[in-house]
């Protein structure tokens, strides 16, 4: 009976160290970093860029470090959304589960979107839905075989893309050195100015910042996927605080130095920097480079880059998706029919439930429903700071409850630095980015704009409000918070009994 119920519910602990590292990087190198980052050198020149997309690496890295220590104490299904369950209010971490479970379904279909937008690159004559298809069955049969599946997909996705990035660097350093290339020895391009009189290496003012700042942040989401795969981690303790702590650094040498090498060899008054866009590879800031270093083949090169970054974003999507169903079900927060587990240990309902809304996605822009898919879109990349503020919040409240409770710093397993500054710093730059990311709706106010850009949020409330309502939940009291592990989903060797006596 025992082996019975595992197979219709349990997880399996099959991602290793080196896999969840780059699981972690991995949804923080993609497209962002690829098209974006040249139209934000262009509007806030490589100064602005660099300090944008640096205020966003540090509320990455107070979200991580956020996630690491819930993750590592309690590598729990759903992560996150079982963090906001036990330490807010269980109806709150439904919403923020149906929330993040509609975020990444819709980046599914993005993703299929984009995938026949680059194919089209080299087969300009191949319907771009022959391409969709494929990749989609690529996806879902990586997710259906196990976790270590879609880990070791995952893990060799992202190594390309790190690859690629410490070439570029390479090669931009001895381009910036006159060793390669037909560029100026020096630092020009970092005082130039245009003919309107905007100067380098600031330019546009705050408001340039703050536009790229909004572009950073959805470059790096998709990082929060360490804590969803933290509960099939084989061993959470060592593998969830190595990932975490390498993110940090690791998007600091990447961001960083891909901006200031772009900033230093193209001019933000280049015009094709502001090409940057997944239907131009060509005007990427990368191809612009590896052209000028004499590499003739560099648009081929950078679009099969740009796809294996589609590729990834895929993938993850897919998994991360799948698993906030599963958990969600544990929970009641799901209908209880994604519990069930194939045996490979894969949810795989909740795998097909997922696949089946990307499509359906993919397919209502495609047949001209254009302004539909858009507000899928703009839903998915806002609903991702919905996700960081709920990793935040519940930061907040487990450390408060983790005190009340007798607990000491020293029994953590993990550490998030500089709490209480850290979850409060990034819940109030979430909550600007949430609702100042589209304040240009209001200055031409219309209707539809104001669905497009913000129908996601009354939607959130309402998750929120109706399974408050029916399910009478309430705030959880600090004393209450559970600190257990359930029996079915502790790691091997683990005690789920409370690490103290709640009533001593």
């Amino acid at each position: 009976m025992s082996q019975m119920k595992e197979q219709k519910s349990q997880l399996q602990r099959t991602i290793g160290s080196r896999q969840l590292s780059m699981i972690a990087i991995g949804g923080a190198i993609g497209t962002g970093l690829f098209l974006a980052s040249g139209s934000g050198i262009h509007s806030a020149g490589p100064g602005g860029a660099m300090l944008a997309y640096g205020l966003m690496g540090m509320v990455v890295y107070f979200m991580m470090t956020s996630l690491g220590e819930m993750s590592t104490q309690l590598p729990l299904a759903g992560g996150f959304q079982a963090f906001a369950s036990r330490f807010i209010d269980p109806a709150l971490g439904a919403a923020f589960g149906w929330n993040y479970w509609f975020s990444w379904s819709i980046t599914l279909a993005a993703e299929l979107v984009a995938s026949t937008i680059i194919m089209r690159f080299w087969f300009p004559n191949v319907p771009g839905s022959i391409w969709a298809v494929l990749f989609l069955i690529i996806l879902m049969a990586l997710n259906l075989m196990s976790a270590k599946a879609y880990a070791e997909a995952e893990y060799w996705f992202a190594g390309i893309k790190v690859v690629a990035v410490l070439a570029f660097l390479a090669i931009g350093l001895l381009m910036i050195f006159g060793v390669i290339g037909d560029h100026d020895v020096g630092f020009q391009n970092w005082f130039l100015a245009d003919d309107e009189g905007n100067k380098a290496p600031f330019v546009g003012g705050f408001g340039a910042v703050l536009g790229v700042f909004l572009v950073a942040g959805f470059s790096f989401q998709g990082t929060e996927g360490v804590g969803i795969a933290a509960a099939e981690s084989d061993n959470p303790d060592k593998t969830i605080p190595k990932a975490i702590r390498s993110v940090f650094w690791r998007i600091v040498i990447f961001y960083f130095g891909a901006i200031f090498v772009l900033g230093t060899l193209i001019p933000f008054t280049d015009p094709c920097l502001l090409g940057g866009s997944e239907d131009n590879v060509a005007m990427s800031p990368f191809t612009i480079v590896f052209n000028n270093a004499g590499f003739k083949a560099a648009a081929s090169v950078v679009n099969a880059i740009i796809l294996t970054s589609v590729l990834s974003c895929g993938n993850s999507s897919l998994y991360m998706s799948s698993r906030m169903l599963y958990a969600m079900s544990l929970r009641k927060q799901a209908p209880k029919f994604f519990q069930k587990v194939n045996k490979h240990g894969v949810p795989h309902l909740a795998v097909w439930a997922t696949g089946i809304v990307g499509a359906l996605a993919f397919l209502t822009s495609g047949v001209g429903q254009g302004t539909i898919y858009y507000i899928f879109y703009n839903a998915s990349a806002q609903t991702g700071f919905i996700i960081w503020l709920g990793i935040a919040m519940a930061h907040y409240r487990f450390r408060k409850a983790w005190y009340a409770q007798g607990h000491t710093l020293n029994e953590l397993k993990f550490k998030a630095k500089f709490y209480p500054v850290a979850p409060i710093v990034a819940i109030l730059l979430s909550l600007v980015v949430i609702f100042g990311a589209n304040y240009f709706v209001f200055l031409d106010f219309n209707v539809p704009d104001l669905l497009i850009y913000y129908g996601f949020f009354p939607v959130f409330m309402a998750i929120y409000l109706g399974f408050k309502f029916v399910n009478k939940t309430k705030i959880v009291p600090l004393k209450e918070c559970d600190f257990t592990m359930p029996e079915d989903e502790a790691p091997e060797g683990e005690s789920p009994e409370p690490l103290v006596d709640r009533d001593a």
